[in-house]
């Protein structure tokens, strides 16, 4: 039986693992950086995998940013550097920075619920044989 291309994976693609001291300063940057994506961009990692460590890191703390699995057995010593820490902000900024970080974690919430919802409604479709159309809103 052969692989379809859909299914096999995309050849030369390693994964690559960030140090938690990396996964601080990266954060650090987000919170006071004006755009995620493009401190994304910089760091070259997904916008996602930001939300994601911050979310983390603001439910578990630093410990919640250690890596997932074995730790690697040398390998290449390739290893990431973080950018130097920045200062932190003041009384009223922080703050407002803990505010939005809030607001961005519940709709992260949210945004995480609808998805699982309408992946919940789609395989009900599937199961039951109904064509995938689009639903009636009554």
């Amino acid at each position: 039986m052969s692989k379809t291309k859909n299914q096999s994976k995309p050849p030369n693609r390693t994964k690559r693992r960030w140090t938690p001291e990396f996964k601080l300063s990266a954060i650090a940057r987000m919170n006071e950086a004006v755009s995620v994506r493009a401190v994304a961009d910089e760091l070259g990692v997904r916008a996602e995998l930001l939300y994601d460590w911050h979310r983390r890191h603001r439910l578990g703390g630093a410990s919640a940013l250690r890596s997932i699995g074995r730790p690697s057995s040398g390998g290449s010593g390739f290893e990431l550097s973080a950018p130097p820490p920045l200062p932190a902000p003041a009384g009223a900024e922080q703050r407002r920075i803990e505010e939005l970080e809030r607001k961005v974690g519940q709709q992260q919430l949210d945004l995480d619920f609808f998805r699982a919802a309408l992946r919940h409604v789609r395989e009900q479709r599937r199961k039951n044989g109904e064509p995938g159309g689009t639903a009636s809103s009554r």
